[in-house]
């Protein structure tokens, strides 16, 4: 395990080596090939991180140049993250469901001399957006790739670049390990794109610094539950913060294995193959998990469907009342265990400490659910800008509504206007070529959060309302509800809209017909046009939802309108559900409506 006096000194490559020296030939990294996990070590993970290292040298990579990473999770992922810190340059992820603009603006934006990739499939959309990225000079493929036309850049395989690398060696005097010690912990080891709600995504500059941060953290945090003999199963992309610093480096830090996932669909069967001690996920996963939990106990139905509601029940009973359990509750509790949590955690491979929510607020319900049927989950906060961690909950401590108490080393505290501010290692460099945005985010050394929240009696952060109206749903995506409103609102049949879902998987929103449209629709069909009366009436519904569904085809995955209501009457000044300069109040529309809205999740 690191030993935390070095982390004020070390960086993220000579910590990952120092662990190499420790562990030598157990087993590291793990994937799934012809249907069976195999394992490497952590020498032989080494020693490809040293050739690859010396391998974009040899292609002409320097320290200071960017090199973005186009990749599903995989061992070579945090190979060639570690190699290309390795020899000063600096890693830019991105991700797999990414356009051919998406991509464009990240090669073109970063300067990227050099990208990544590691299937033909991505690479469908990657080679189109490196025509275009003028400093761009050579793709490496994991995979093999053919292409019958010139890109106008080289093309070298991962198997070739590693063979450079151990050429290159033999004419080395110091090793990629010795040469990594000189490695300025304050320097960028990433720059990690966000995923850009009203404009193009600004790229994130972490330091080693402050993924260090994140990881000294996360050890303090989790001490009580024990750190060594560890396994994590990554399957959030690692193009993601969370995913970089929790499900990565922090593996990384306490020496523990990491398995890769197949694929979010096997992912019930990887668990149990896996059996992780420590998994942390998105909200989304756990509402996903809830539901397939809950549906198949109603399809087995009888004894089964009672005995595993009562033991949510009763655990839910004795956490939020320790003392309330009576003497035979406790007994029928105990039996309940045996009967019912001892098959639950089965189903996480019967091994695991502690489930970790992150990058999305997660629904106290979803919490309290796993809570009560015995899975320790830990809610916690932050924003790439923070490496990703704020604060989280402790093992012993944990109250699901809110977020925890702040990281080690972590200064949080709450502006006169309510917002969260942040100061420490964690806190990012700022913009990638972006110093207005910097400008505005970081004052006086303090993280403007843009989230509104407060302390509760215990020191546990509590976050209420965010600053900017920006949606983040449990799977963690961003959403910029004005765009969703204002493409609603071209639709003439709609005057109105507001989009709804936080904390949710999906957008629901709440609307107000065009009064012209309504009034002949009302004649047509015999109705009557008053709203009020309208908003309740099928037929009325029925017409809106085909235009909610001619309107969803404007609108990607993530921003399409799932289910509405109808408004009693339109958003005014008068009526307080409007500013004076026309924008509506989300907070008092939700005051008013928050019940059918939230009734459209049911």
């Amino acid at each position: 395990m690191a030993n935390t006096s070095n982390f004020d000194t070390t960086n993220l490559v000579s910590m990952f080596f120092d662990q190499v020296d420790r562990e030598g030939d157990k087993p590291f990294l793990w994937a799934k090939e012809s249907g069976k996990y195999h394992p490497q070590s952590w020498r032989q993970v080494a020693t490809q991180v040293s050739e690859l290292a010396r391998g974009l040298r040899a292609i002409g990579v320097e320290a200071g140049d960017r090199v973005v990473i186009v990749s599903e999770n995989r061992p070579e992922w945090l190979i060639a993250d570690l190699a290309i810190m390795a020899i000063g340059a600096i890693t830019v992820p991105a991700y797999i469901t990414n356009t051919v603009a998406d991509h464009t603006h990240i090669l073109e934006n970063s300067g990227a001399k050099v990208a990544i990739v590691s299937t033909p499939k991505l690479a469908e959309r990657l080679l189109p957006a490196a025509v275009r990225a003028s400093t761009l000079k050579a793709v490496i493929a994991i995979a093999e790739l053919e292409f019958d036309q010139d890109l106008g850049v080289d093309l070298h395989t991962w198997k070739d670049v590693l063979a450079m690398g151990a050429n290159e060696g033999a004419n080395e005097s110091a090793t990629i390990a010795e040469q990594s010690r000189s490695l300025n912990r304050k320097g960028t080891a990433c720059i990690i794109y966000t995923s850009g709600t009203g404009g193009a995504p600004k790229g994130v500059m972490l330091d080693h610094a402050a993924i260090i941060c994140n990881c000294k953290g996360a050890m303090d945090a989790l001490q009580p539950l024990g750190l060594k003999n560890n396994s994590f199963l990554s399957f959030l992309p690692l193009s993601h913060s969370y995913e970089h610093s929790a499900g990565q480096f922090f593996p990384i830090t306490i020496a523990a294995q990491i398995y890769y996932a197949e694929g979010i669909e096997t992912l019930a069967t990887n668990m149990v193959e896996v059996r992780p001690t420590i998994m942390t996920a998105v909200p989304r996963l756990y509402e996903t998990l809830h539901s397939r939990i809950t549906k198949g106990v109603r399809k087995q139905g009888g004894k089964k469907e009672a005995l595993f509601n009562k033991a949510v029940e009763l655990g839910t009973k004795k956490l939020t009342d320790p003392n309330g359990l009576t003497v035979l509750e406790s007994l029928q509790n105990g039996v309940l265990s045996l009967l019912v949590r001892k098959k639950v955690r089965a189903r996480f491979g019967g091994r695991l400490k502690t489930l970790v929510s992150g990058g999305a607020p997660l629904n106290p319900e979803i919490g309290m659910f796993f809570l009560s049927l015995g899975l320790r989950i830990m809610q916690g906060y932050g924003l790439t800008e923070s490496a990703p961690v704020i604060s989280v909950n402790r093992p012993f401590d944990i109250k699901i509504d809110t977020v925890g108490k702040p990281l080690v080393d972590v200064d949080v505290k709450i502006a006169e206007d309510g917002e969260i501010v942040v100061r420490g290692d964690l806190v990012m460099q700022g913009y990638w070529q972006n110093a207005e945005a910097t400008a505005e985010c970081i004052k006086d050394g303090w993280l403007h959060t843009g989230d509104i929240g407060h302390f509760d009696e215990a020191g546990r952060l509590v976050i209420t309302d965010r600053k900017k109206d920006i949606i983040v749903n449990s799977g963690g995506d961003n959403i910029a509800p004005q765009r969703v409103e204002g493409i609603l609102a071209l639709e003439p049949e709609i005057a109105q809209a507001m989009a709804y879902g936080d904390k949710r998987s999906h957008l629901v929103a709440l609307l107000v017909p065009d009064s012209e449209w309504m009034a002949a629709w009302a004649r047509e069909n015999g109705k009557s046009a008053n709203l009020g009366e309208l908003a309740g009436d099928k037929d009325f519904h029925k017409a809106m939802g085909e235009v909610i569904d001619r309107n969803n085809a404007r609108l990607s995955k993530i921003e399409k309108i799932r289910r509405f209501i109808i408004a009693d009457e339109p958003f005014t000044i008068d009526g307080g559900l409007m500013t004076p300069t026309l924008k509506i109040r989300r907070n008092k529309i939700t005051e008013v409506y928050g019940e059918k809205l939230q009734a459209l999740y049911r």
